[in-house]
């Protein structure tokens, strides 16, 4: 009997990896089917990167280049466990870097498209720094008109001697109405409508023929309380002056009362109708009246009113003054 070959029994036959031998091989010696009762568990060498998860077993995977994914014939790009897997040293097949998607990255600040949708936009910052400015620029604007305007105020507010009221009817000067005797010497003349009015009385500028400039004249003066006050500064000293009166009255005589630095006359002062106007006609009935009064030196007031026991109907046109007890006030 040969050396080795003992028989179909013998122990090469037995040596599940007699085949690996050069002796087992001479003899015939084939790899077995299975490996140690588990059928189909050891399989062939491959090459790395061939074997591949979820493939049935004895399946012949397709093999790919170093460095390139495989792909299942019949199913593209698909790996077990519902996967897909890269060759070696490159990312899986489902990761994409941004820059690798069409069109490139996305820009800066912005979140790539989630679901397949457009990506979500940021905070408009643009249009929120815009509206920021027009606020401000808004607020700088109403500060300046409303700086505008009170500087308005200031200058351009109603003074006694001011402008001719274009109405018949006006507003009653402001309680500074007052005059001051010339440098010359000369005392002064004042325009009714620049006297502090009161006790209702107006201004208006429908009867013709007043002095005063623009025709303008103090009426609603027939009221008791009804009143023109003159402020007179610089009086150059104590003593005896003329108060001379321009007034118009309609076709009858009427009174007033005056006062000197509060201290109402004796004297009346007399409204008769010089002009000797027909009843009613005011136009007709422009003259000038005058009392006698004591001044002081520097400052005076004047008042010519309406009180109880008066009959107040006329207009008054202008007030001025003359030094010493005189009867012409030219």
């Amino acid at each position: 009997m040969t050396p080795g070959n003992n028989g179909a029994s013998t122990p090469e036959d037995d040596d599940p990896f007699g085949y690996l031998y050069a002796d087992g091989q001479a003899n015939g010696a084939q790899p077995p089917s299975g490996g140690y009762g588990y059928p189909g568990s050891v399989n062939r060498v491959r090459a790395v990167g061939q074997r591949q998860y979820g493939q049935q077993v004895g399946q012949q995977a397709p093999t790919a280049p170093y460095g390139q994914v495989p792909q299942q014939q019949g199913q593209q790009g698909q790996q077990g466990y519902g996967q897909q897997q890269g060759a070696y040293g490159q990312p899986s097949a489902h990761y994409a870097a941004p820059e690798t998607l069409p069109g490139g990255a996305p820009p800066s600040g912005r979140r790539p498209a989630q679901g397949g949708g457009a990506g979500r936009r940021g905070p408009n910052t643009k249009g929120l720094l815009i509206g920021a400015v027009a606020v401000v620029a808004a607020v700088v604007i109403g500060i300046s008109v409303a700086m505008l305007g009170d500087k308005g105020d200031d200058n351009g507010g109603d003074k006694a001697g001011g402008a001719t009221p274009a109405a018949s009817q006006s507003s009653q000067p402001s309680p500074s109405a007052s005059s001051s005797v010339a440098p010359d010497g000369e005392l002064p003349k004042i325009d009714a409508k620049a006297l502090l009015l009161g006790g209702g009385a107006t201004t208006a500028s429908t009867v013709k023929g007043a002095q005063a400039d623009g025709g303008v004249y103090v009426t609603n003066f027939n009221a008791v309380g009804a009143s023109v006050t003159w402020t007179v500064n610089g009086i150059p000293e104590d003593g005896k002056y003329t108060v001379f009166l321009g007034y118009g009255v309609p076709g009858k005589d009427g009174t007033a009362t005056l006062t000197v630095n509060g201290t109402p006359s004796t004297t009346p002062v007399n409204l008769k109708n010089w002009a000797n106007a027909p009843a009613g006609d005011y136009e007709k009935g422009w003259t000038k009246t005058f009392n006698y009064v004591q001044l002081n030196k520097g400052t005076n007031t004047i008042k010519i009113s309406c009180e109880q026991g008066n009959q107040c109907d006329a207009n008054l046109d202008q007030l001025w003054l003359k030094k010493g007890w005189v009867k012409s006030g030219d």
